[in-house]
């Protein structure tokens, strides 16, 4: 019999299982290794968490975001390199979007445009050093 996520309690409710608990990490195609890894670090304000080797032509670059336990990876799958410089289907959040944006954007970092107030929220993109758009928006 199949395992399934759900199991049914006495109370006749049922329960969740958990099986997965996070997202790990989420992968950044770029171009340039090292160009991206100053954007992250030095614009973003991310952390190193590794920077090895993972093959003769690329590093595996790990990085934590700040208070958060994702991480995102400055890592461009062969043959996927088409990725690069297009929009991310992921956002980032962050307490303060207009605060947030100004010292971003006083760090060198590309919006393409300002802060948006729509029906379900706040939000701008911007571009990291390889083209690829992100959403950031106020939680």
């Amino acid at each position: 019999m199949p395992v399934r996520p759900w199991t049914r309690t006495q109370r006749r409710n049922y329960v969740r299982r958990i099986m997965i608990k996070q997202i790990k990490f989420v992968s950044i195609p770029v171009a340039d290794q090292n160009r991206a890894l100053d954007f992250y670090t030095d614009k973003l304000g991310f952390t190193i968490i590794t920077d090895q080797p993972f093959d003769e032509k690329q590093r595996w670059i790990e990085l934590r975001v700040p208070k958060a336990e994702t991480r995102v990876v400055l890592f461009t799958p062969e043959g996927d390199e088409k990725r690069i410089g297009s929009f991310m289907n992921m956002s980032y959040a962050c307490d303060d979007i207009d605060k947030t944006y100004a010292e971003l954007k006083k760090r060198g970092v590309e919006f393409e445009g300002p802060p948006q107030k729509q029906p379900w929220g706040t939000y701008a993109m911007f571009k990291d050093s390889e083209g690829n758009r992100f959403v950031l928006s106020s939680d």
